[in-house]
């Protein structure tokens, strides 16, 4: 069995759901020495998540923002964690809420999504900053 492990560095992006999945592949050559396994994409932050959904059409970003936003809004009266502004614990919920991982199979040395399948960088935050991916691919 081979294992890998890459380090990716995505740049600032704005609030919303971003579709990344082109620099991960990108980011990682060594996908290819893989005829059948699974990648590993890791977070490693507390502010913004990782999901798969519709690659395609862009009003799903945007209704996803659109949701997320209503259902853990901004500037709660009860939320104790503002230190860092009326977006941060709204943003730690969020990430909660849809997580820092996903596991994608590799087929013939590349990750075998669906057809309308990508992998979004969930940013929930004003102004995150850049955000770090651990990607880890294993199989034969």
């Amino acid at each position: 069995m081979k294992i890998f492990q890459q380090a990716l560095q995505l740049q600032q992006r704005r609030r919303g759901f971003h579709i990344i999945t082109t620099e991960i592949i990108q980011a990682f050559p060594q996908l290819s020495e893989i005829k059948t396994g699974m990648l590993q994409v890791f977070i490693q932050h507390t502010s913004a998540s990782l999901t798969l959904n519709e690659n395609a059409d862009p009003t799903v970003r945007k209704d996803f923002e659109m949701y997320f936003n209503k259902a853990v809004p901004e500037n709660d009266p009860e939320y104790l964690h503002d230190d860092e502004g009326s977006d941060d614990m709204p943003a730690h919920l969020k990430a909660a809420l849809l997580g820092s991982s996903v596991m994608i199979p590799i087929r013939n040395g590349r990750p075998a999504l669906g057809t309308w399948q990508g992998v979004y960088l969930c940013e929930h935050r004003n102004y995150g900053g850049p955000r770090n991916l651990l990607l880890t691919a294993w199989g034969e």
